[in-house]
């Protein structure tokens, strides 16, 4: 087995600070500062140095990071492959991720792996991406379904294995009454004049609001701030303003809301994908998880938007 302490040293690196850490892993701060310390003791190397209110690694730290990213990759493997051999599986699943895909593709995948590994316990977590990848390195999800942003590990990251799942179309969403209601499609500059109901700024929903109206001529006025859907889908209804909602987001019928299809110029889209640390994917509820992600998107596709009903 790998030593845990390089695997507390990963999520140190990875949150900056001894407490931060500690709270991903579960830990007291004292404990994780006396791993550091054994572990620099036992390699003979200062590993942390302390850099104002933080931490800095060393290149002596960088360098054992570095070098123990396929050591992990290759343990999971081994269990893996353990795993399958004595037609066995590790007893527990994590999932996670941010709220459309909590509510519409993490639970079809819970209830598959459920349904395989009956013995298996299964837990969905809604997470923000960031997070999403906090909890994969700390050990406290096993598979994360985000959205690609700028701000995340990119694919080619050594401690992770990413796949693309599916691409999420975005919609205009209108009151039933709106003039613009009974179109069958429109140019988001059509829309340009409205008032728009949006994520607060800096939140991965908003930038890609924002860059979409961007690439369609025109800066949105923004008249409300939401985070949750159903808080948006209720102030569209009511015509406070419109908002720009993901084809996988679930909105009930008697809403009194319109989803329009976006045409024209190229419209915004979500890009989702998988991720789990690498070397997990085949462990039996892992791998059972990933394909059913596979089916349940493919399902969609076919149906195209989602029953809202």
């Amino acid at each position: 087995m790998i030593d845990q302490r390089l695997h507390v040293l990963r999520v140190v690196a990875e949150r900056g600070t001894i407490s931060a850490a500690a709270d991903a892993l579960g830990y007291t701060p004292s404990a994780v500062s006396h791993q550091m310390r054994t572990l620099a003791r036992d390699i003979g190397a200062t590993l942390l140095e302390h850099e104002g209110r933080g931490i800095r690694l060393t290149g002596a730290a960088r360098t054992l990071l570095e070098r123990s990213h396929h050591l992990f990759a290759e343990w999971e493997e081994i269990r893996a492959e353990v795993q399958h051999i004595a037609d066995s599986a590790s007893g527990f699943l994590r999932l996670a991720g941010f709220s459309t895909a909590a509510s519409t593709l993490l639970p079809r995948a819970a209830t598959a792996v459920m349904e395989t590994f009956p013995r298996s316990a299964v837990r969905i977590i809604e997470a923000d991406p960031e997070e999403c990848f906090d909890l994969l390195l700390a050990d406290q999800v096993d598979v994360a379904v985000v959205v690609s942003t700028a701000q995340l590990p990119p694919s080619t990251d050594p401690r992770f294995d990413q796949l693309p799942l599916m691409e999420d179309r975005i919609d205009l969403l209108v009151p039933t009454q709106h003039e613009l209601a009974g179109r069958s499609r429109i140019r988001l500059a059509d829309a340009a004049d409205e008032q728009w109901i949006m994520d607060r700024p800096g939140r991965p929903y908003h930038q890609m609001a924002m860059a979409a109206c961007a690439a369609a001529g025109f800066t949105p006025q923004q008249a409300h701030e939401v985070v949750e859907w159903d808080t948006c889908v209720a102030m569209v209804a009511m015509g406070l303003g419109i908002a720009l909602v993901p084809r996988l987001a679930r909105i009930p019928a008697a809403a009194g809301v319109v989803r329009i299809p976006l045409g024209g110029e190229a419209g915004p889209v979500r890009h989702l994908r998988t991720s789990v640390r690498r070397g997990t994917a085949g462990q039996p509820e892992i791998a059972c998880a990933l394909a059913e992600l596979r089916r349940a998107v493919e399902g969609i596709g076919r149906v195209g938007v989602p029953d809202i009903g």
